[in-house]
């Protein structure tokens, strides 16, 4: 057989023995996995060239009578209703028995799941096809967001639901740094929807898990929830520079800190040291979705201490033998004031415990600082001021052959 000229004639190859398929949800689940590749290889709004690549393929194919062209059509249409199109989209002759049900699925369930330090919530919607028989089994939509990135992390479909169902309710209920609850339809299809609004516009996609491939089916399936009748989940005002203060007096103030030894510091610079570091963990804590700086764990110590610092933060000696201190006291207090189970406050502090060793390492080679971060740092080693404009422009005018020079 020759090779398929067209993307469209390499779906049509692609999807031949669609018409054979058993049911409804192996024919959906073909044709999310198929457009998944136009998903994963967009270069911008990844959701709207997934509709407008169904829109082309409708059009392309509309004279199509083979059962496989016929049924693929109707998969794509019912898979993503708003492409061009897709509203007249019609069975073919030799349609399956199944396909009058491509799409016709009710909720049975919806339940939410996720860590007790506020890093990531999965939700899980449970379906069942209107006839079961011609439809498929029952089956899961999961959903993954990930607080600290912003995005809908992942999504998976997949059966039988009360498998699934079973497997996460006993995960969470043997692991006590889980949750566990029933969640508003509504505030599932708001919560994912906006967070995969994001992950649409992402130049790279996650590389782990089956987001591309299950997107459209998951989206077509959330898009059935009802609208939300609750409220949104509250997000953490913003941290304005009195509050800033006053919680940097909290600190400084609560026992963590006392035991750090933070709150006796009476020499200039270890105290320039000291607020400088906490001045950095707020600002990595505000660049983070939310921007709540109590919402601290073993992640969020990870992202701070081993990258954000490096490429962010210019540290000269003091400062990177204060912020291991300051860190340790946060971490205790930030898990302390979040009431945190003990279990999560134990986990926290042992792991930035066992990062202090990879921090020194990097700050040591500076292999992670951003190109401007390295720059400032060369000024500050060679005594130039990065706050005097006038020093600056003396330094690069001196060192102009080396800023000009081509290694090649």
């Amino acid at each position: 057989m020759a090779a398929p000229q067209t993307p469209y004639e390499a779906v049509l190859h692609a999807a031949r023995d669609v018409a054979k398929l058993d049911c409804a949800l192996d024919a959906e689940m073909l044709g999310t996995a198929l457009l998944g590749s136009v998903y994963a290889v967009a270069a911008q709004d990844r959701a709207a060239a997934v509709r407008e690549f169904v829109g082309r393929f409708l059009t392309a194919t509309a004279r199509r009578r083979t059962a496989s062209a016929t049924t693929i059509r109707e998969v794509f249409a019912a898979l993503v209703p708003d492409a061009a199109g897709a509203a007249e989209v019609r069975p073919g002759a030799r349609a399956p028995a199944w396909s009058a049900q491509l799409g016709r699925v009710h909720p049975t369930g919806c339940y939410a799941y996720g860590d007790v330090y506020g890093d990531q919530t999965s939700y899980l919607v449970t379906f069942a096809y209107d006839d079961s028989q011609d439809g498929g089994p029952d089956h899961a939509v999961v959903a993954l967001i990930d607080h600290n990135i912003g995005i809908t992390k992942d999504v998976f479909v997949g059966g039988p639901a009360e498998r699934i169902l079973g497997q996460v309710r006993e995960m969470c209920a043997t692991d006590e740094l889980t949750w566990f609850r029933e969640e508003d339809p509504g505030r599932v299809r708001v919560e994912v929807g906006r967070h995969l609004q994001i992950t649409d516009g992402l130049g790279d996609l996650p590389s782990d898990g089956s987001l591309a491939t299950d997107r459209a089916l998951a989206a077509a399936r959330l898009a059935l929830l009802p609208a939300a009748t609750t409220p949104p989940l509250p997000e953490p005002p913003e941290l304005s520079h009195p509050d800033r203060e006053r919680l940097v007096r909290d600190f400084l103030a609560a026992p963590e800190a006392t035991s750090a030894g933070l709150g006796r510091i009476q020499s200039d610079d270890e105290l320039s040291s000291l607020h400088f570091c906490l001045s950095l963990i707020l600002d990595h804590a505000t660049g983070l979705p939310g921007g709540d700086p109590l919402r601290w764990s073993p992640a969020v110590a990870g992202l701070f201490l081993l990258d954000w610092v490096h490429r962010r933060a210019v540290l000269d000696m003091d400062d990177a033998a204060m912020l291991p201190r300051v860190t340790r006291a946060w971490s205790a207090y930030a898990t302390r004031r979040r009431g945190l189970p003990e279990a999560a406050v134990e986990q926290a502090n042992s792991v930035v415990e066992e990062m202090i060793d990879e921090f020194a390492r990097l700050y040591a080679t500076g292999e992670r600082r951003s190109p401007a971060t390295a720059a400032v740092a060369q000024l500050i080693s060679e005594g130039v001021d990065p706050n005097d404009a006038a020093a600056i422009d003396a330094w690069i005018d001196a060192n102009r052959h080396r800023l000009n020079d081509d290694p090649s």
